[in-house]
């Protein structure tokens, strides 16, 4: 019985989607979207990546812009403009979580809503000028360097 068909594709599908397993659970994404979102992004200050439901997303300023879901790509936008987004191809509300929670401003856009360059821009164009919209998130203050009011 002949298994090399099976081997490669097998392989195939490994290359094209990264399934790690972390303290969080299991990050499965396609590593060839993310690829190409890294390649957009290239050359822009600011960006760090960070593991975020259960894929790998893109943030500016502590703020997500984007990111990779599955084949998907997660975008946040100005909450305002939702609605009209959602009516272009392979957007969708993006679930946050248990009970279907999928706020304003949260969407995914499936492949075929970025298949070009173009689209892709437009997409990671429109998340990171949300997330520099944002205020800059910092880290938390500890107790010590809490500002004390004078008397």
């Amino acid at each position: 019985m002949r298994t090399d068909g099976i081997e490669r594709l097998c392989a195939g599908l490994a290359a094209r989607f990264i399934a790690c397993r972390t303290l969080a659970g299991t990050l499965t994404f396609s590593e060839v979207q993310a690829a190409r979102v890294r390649k957009e992004l290239a050359g822009r200050s600011g960006i760090v990546e960070k593991q975020m439901f259960g894929g790998i997303a893109f943030l500016l300023g502590g703020n997500m812009a984007v990111g990779v879901h599955g084949e998907d790509l997660i975008v946040r936008v100005e909450p305002a403009q939702t609605v009209g987004l959602l009516r272009e191809p392979g957007a969708k509300p993006f679930d946050l979580g248990p009970g279907g929670r999928s706020p304003a401003g949260w969407l995914l856009v499936g492949p075929v809503g970025f298949r070009t360059d173009a689209a892709l821009h437009s997409w990671v164009a429109r998340g990171v000028a949300y997330a520099a919209s944002l205020p800059k998130k910092g880290t938390k203050p500890t107790a010590g360097s809490k500002r004390r009011a004078r008397p």
